[in-house]
């Protein structure tokens, strides 16, 4: 035991204050996101009567506009800091919430997420820069393991708070995430340092003008767009593990939404007990060489929901594509820090979060019309052949982009 402590006391050592405060603010955040998401296409599907087609239409809405407010949040987030564009998003996140589950018509919801989903995406490039700017390069892999350790706690806790409040009605799902938004913000506000590093005492200013054109530099950055390109393929195929899966499992194979949340406590489990452990182990191969492994591992998951009958191996589906999320997230996040000069690193942020913005806009909709049609497991035999592609992009990516040397950088005090 008192091993297990020092080695504790060891890792918590190595990272800057800040860099855990921060990870408290991941964790009530997802809670809050984690009771609603998973449900996010049962609910539309219950409340409204629609089919997955339309849901799919409806997480497309919520993309594009999530697109826009990421590319104006990467912008502000490089020219005002990290800390009060996270705050903002967060306020805005908890409008939505309340929005979205007092909404009585679908039109009406739809109209909620044009408006206030284009305005809560703005912090996104900020929380994926605040990493960056703690940590110094050789150890970020392993912080955004650590990240997604704290990240899947919140998933492990919020399916099972999740199913009560939903036996009390889907709003009450709502106004939690509401409040919890709004702790989140209080947090950041109270105990976050400003994290966007200071720019030399003789450098100028940019203009807001220059801020904006600075995306015209990101979208020149060929070997970065081939990433994004290639990392977008391999989305199309996770995007389903909140968005078709629950409903697919349901509709095709009767599997009632508490033992889908199983699932995704499962998915949750192994990645608390295993992520550091998996992230410090792969951390010395190449960051594209272990995003090609990830997404072979995706494709195999997820196209064995084709054709898999019992809940067994739905389990055993699901442990592969979660080996694979393991080795895919923290190495998937480093390279987009690699490839952003510092004082870019909001705006590159938020063009990476395209491979996001990019599969929700157009793969739900897709999706939802192959879970439509007379034939609902051929869905889970194009994310096997789109896996596939993504791993060879990868592979091929690694022969020919050569990363930079590693900056050693001191790491934020607090």
């Amino acid at each position: 035991m008192s091993n297990l402590v020092q080695k504790t006391r060891k890792i918590y050592s190595e990272y800057p204050r800040a860099f855990w405060i921060y990870n408290i603010i991941v964790f009530i955040d997802r809670l809050g996101g984690f009771m609603l998401y998973p449900f996010f296409a049962l609910y539309l599907t219950q409340k409204y009567d629609i089919g997955m087609s339309t849901v799919g239409l409806i997480f497309g809405v919520f993309s594009l506009t999530g697109m826009i407010g990421s590319a104006l949040g990467g912008a502000i987030a490089d020219r005002m800091g990290r800390k009060t564009v996270i705050i903002f998003s967060l306020i805005l996140s908890s409008l939505s919430a309340l929005g979205m589950g007092f909404a009585p018509t679908l039109g009406i919801f739809i109209a909620v997420v044009v408006l206030v989903g284009t305005l809560s995406s703005i912090g996104h490039p900020a929380h994926e820069a605040v990493v960056a700017d703690l940590l110094p390069q050789e150890k970020r892999a392993e912080g955004y393991g650590i990240i997604r350790v704290v990240f899947n706690l919140a998933v492990i806790i919020a399916p099972p708070i999740a199913g009560l409040l939903i036996a009390n009605s889907y709003l009450t799902l709502f106004l939690v995430d509401a409040v919890i938004s709004l702790i989140s913000a209080a947090i950041v506000l109270l105990a976050l340092p400003e994290t966007k590093p200071q720019a030399p005492a003789h450098a100028r200013p940019e203009t807001m003008k220059q801020t904006f054109a600075g995306y015209g530099r990101v979208f020149r950055d060929t070997p970065f767009l081939a990433f994004i390109g290639v990392t977008v393929m391999m989305t199309l195929v996770y995007m389903n593990m909140n968005s078709t899966l629950g409903v697919y499992l349901r509709d095709q194979h009767d599997l009632p939404e508490i033992r889908y949340g199983w699932l995704l406590s499962i998915n949750a489990i192994i990645v608390v007990l295993f992520q550091f452990w998996v992230t410090r182990r792969l951390e010395k191969y190449k960051p594209l060489l272990m995003m090609a492994a990830g997404s072979l591992l995706y494709a195999i998951g997820f196209a064995m929901y084709g054709f898999v009958p019992t809940f067994a191996l739905f389990i055993l589906a699901m442990i592969i594509i979660t080996i694979g999320e393991m080795v895919v997230s923290p190495f998937q996040q480093s390279l987009v820090a690699s490839f952003a000069p510092e004082h870019m690193r909001g705006r590159y942020m938020a063009v990476s979060g395209l491979s996001w913005s990019i599969s929700f806009t157009v793969g739900p909709y897709f999706a939802g019309l192959l879970l439509d049609s007379a034939n609902p497991g051929l869905l889970w035999g194009f994310c096997g052949l789109v896996g596939m592609l993504a791993t060879l992009g990868f592979i091929v990516l690694n022969k020919t982009y050569r990363s930079p040397a590693p900056v050693i950088e001191p790491a934020a005090t607090d």
